[in-house]
């Protein structure tokens, strides 16, 4: 099924991927107490960010990617029933 959204400048849409679930010391660590993910796939790119003279500036990241972001990074927004981040390019610190 495709993304019904489109990024605009140098904006990504990122899937968030989850962690597995953890245990310590067979205690279960519920859904309101752990961290946000910083691990994604990134699901659509914007088609990159204006220059000075007009031109596009091309963007490092393509659909498929899995990538790196800070933990306060980018804008939650659900489409349909998923979590989805919306961020800039500059946002993402690297591509794994």
């Amino acid at each position: 099924m495709a993304l019904k959204v489109k990024p605009l400048a140098d904006r990504v849409v990122v899937k968030p991927l989850e962690d597995d679930v953890q245990e310590v010391g067979g205690i279960i660590i519920p859904d309101t107490a752990k961290e946000k993910p910083q691990q994604g796939e990134v699901v659509a790119v914007g088609p990159g960010a204006l220059t000075d003279d007009g031109s596009r500036k091309p963007m490092e990241v393509n659909a498929g990617d899995k990538i790196l972001y800070g933990k306060w990074t980018g804008s939650e927004v659900r489409i349909d029933v998923e979590e989805y981040l919306i961020m800039r390019e500059s946002d993402i610190l690297a591509i794994i």
